[in-house]
């Protein structure tokens, strides 16, 4: 029984080495065929044909990317290839050649950490040389003197030895700090080339079964964190009657640890990450509402405020404009150059809100994106689109008219939120906000202030007057606009001012002249829509008084403060 036991093991682990043994392996390395940038993460494409041989082989894909999502795996092969098993690991053994410029910088820091041993050696040197002087001061011994001549030149001896072990000290520690500036510069260059001290590589191994000799071509694809893209906008508008060129660009980063070296790919605002698995429903029940529900509510209100802190600040403007129910837009400055990499120090992109209906942009020239972190500028499409352009001016508050182009149908431009660089008549502007989840059919685009159009407000001092009635003060005031158009071709123009509204039944407020202004009641604000041909203008008159208790003084002028710096000392 245990010889029968024994030869059965024998015959198993026999058959066990066959197995293996006919298993072969072969080792391939690809480059990258093309690629699917999302906003976050990106799907990488190699093929590669591959001989194989009567049975089954073991093809590794070696050099890929560390961070490859192992669950998003896709393979394809053709010519009856069966494949029987996917595996993945991370090598870490391998060495992976650096990259020149890397390695030029590690010799240059190796260099300077030589130079710095041995100066430091030198140093030493002379300190031991500067301790036997100290140590060897006494001249003559404790029962004989010197005479003065030997005095003078034991003390000369002394002195000037010590003096130039001193200076060749200082010119050592001079050395040295120079090194370590150049070593502090070195390492700073090191990590913007993102250089690793513990290199690792991702590994995709596939078991294939053919029951004849094939050559085969298999495809490849796998997503990979640590890459993606957000979007740009360049808008330039020419004049007031011309249509507005929108230039759609993109910012796309790789932190794969692997270089995108001159590949085609697409942009894409699909989530590869979205599960398969179709949902399901679970009851929804009612009830009525109690003092936990009311509870509840207040306790979500209350951490949507809490979590302020956390959020950027266009998501935050953005939930103050929902909670408030106002527009949403924002405006900033910077110096932006197109088609070169962007003059910023990561990859800190912010989240932003994208269409239901998921977009795929053909990118038709290849480009490079090195394993940096570093964003690059990546041309999309542009686009030629019909505008109409409206001012818009708040006289009380800003003495220039502003610009504003109006883009009708805009949803069939794709476009997702995210910063737009303004450009007027061939001048940069600013930058402006595309809030695409805050637009209905037009979208709004802020070009900036037109010095064209001159929008004055002047108090009318003989038509303002201060009076005493009773008890009472009665304070008039009276204003008048003026718009002037000095372009060449018509506009249309919407100017806004406001009256006081009273909250006290002590305080009277009376439109006396409004010049047939859109009023609204509840917020005081006048509204009046003009269309000016050139060279024309328009005049509103406003007045209004304010009649209120002279015991209870009423603040009615609003002065507009800004901080300025001063210079005290000179």
């Amino acid at each position: 029984m245990f010889k029968k036991i024994t030869c059965l093991s024998v015959l198993a682990l026999q058959s066990f080495f066959m197995i293996a043994q006919e298993e072969k392996e072969i080792k391939v390395t690809t480059d990258i065929k093309s690629a699917i940038i999302y906003l976050d993460g990106a799907e990488i494409h190699r093929t590669k044909k591959v001989q194989l041989e009567k049975g089954r082989t073991k093809v590794v894909f070696t050099g890929l990317s560390p961070k490859f999502n192992s669950q998003n795996i896709q393979v394809t092969t053709t010519n009856d290839v069966e494949l029987l098993a996917i595996s993945h690991r991370i090598d870490y053994l391998t060495n992976v050649k650096e990259k020149p410029r890397v390695e030029e910088l590690k010799d240059s820091l190796d260099m300077l950490n030589q130079k710095n041993i041995a100066l430091n050696n030198e140093k030493e040197a002379y300190n031991i040389e500067k301790d036997m002087l100290m140590q060897n001061k006494s001249i003559g011994g404790s029962n004989n003197g010197v005479s003065v001549v030997e005095l003078k030149q034991a003390a000369d001896l002394y002195r000037n030895r010590l003096m130039e072990i001193n200076k060749a000290i200082s010119n050592v520690d001079r050395g040295i700090n120079d090194n370590n500036k150049k070593i502090s510069r070195i390492n700073i260059e090191l990590i913007q080339a993102n250089a690793k001290t513990a290199y690792s590589r991702g590994e995709i191994t596939l078991l294939l079964d053919v029951e004849t000799s094939v050559t085969t071509e298999i495809d490849l694809k796998y997503l990979v964190t640590n890459a993606g893209w957000t979007p740009s906008y360049n808008i330039r508008a020419e004049d007031i009657n011309k249509p507005i060129k929108l230039e759609y660009k993109a910012y796309v980063y790789n932190n794969t640890d692997i270089d995108w070296q001159n590949i085609n790919f697409k942009l894409s605002t699909s989530d590869p990450t979205l599960s398969a698995t179709q949902p399901k429903m679970t009851p929804w029940y009612l009830n009525y509402n109690n003092q936990y529900d009311n509870y509840q509510y207040k306790k979500q209100t209350s951490n949507m405020y809490q979590v302020r802190g956390s959020r950027s600040a266009s998501e935050q403007q953005y939930i103050d404009g929902v909670l408030n129910n106002e527009g949403f837009t924002q405006n900033a400055y910077f110096n932006g150059k197109a088609n070169t990499v962007a003059n910023i120090p990561s990859t800190d992109f912010e989240n932003i809100s994208v269409s239901e209906l998921s977009a795929e942009f053909d990118i038709e020239k290849s480009y490079t994106i090195p394993s940096d972190n570093k964003p690059y500028i990546v041309d999309v499409t542009n686009h030629e689109l019909q505008t109409l352009y409206k001012h818009y001016a708040v006289p009380k508050l800003e003495k220039d008219a502003f610009l504003l182009a109006r883009i009708i149908n805009w949803q069939d431009l794709n476009l997702i939120e995210g910063t737009a660089n303004i450009y007027f008549a061939g001048t940069y502007v600013g930058q402006s906000f595309i809030a695409t989840r805050n637009v209905s059919d037009t979208l709004d685009i802020s070009l900036g202030r037109d010095n064209k159009v001159m929008v004055t407000r002047t108090k009318m001092k003989d038509f303002s007057s201060i009076k005493y009635i009773g008890s009472n003060r009665k304070e008039t005031h009276a204003y008048q606009m003026v718009v002037k158009n000095n372009r060449k071709v018509p506009i249309n123009i919407e100017v806004l001012d406001q009256i006081p509204v009273s909250q006290d039944s002590e305080i009277e407020v009376f439109s006396e002249e409004i010049s047939n202004a859109n009023k609204n009641d509840l917020t005081g604000e006048l509204k009046w829509n003009f269309n000016i041909e050139p060279n024309q203008n328009e005049t509103i008159n406003l007045t209004f008084s304010v009649k209120y208790p002279k015991n209870k003084p009423v603040t009615i002028g609003k002065s507009n403060y800004k901080s300025r710096r001063v210079r005290t000392k000179f």
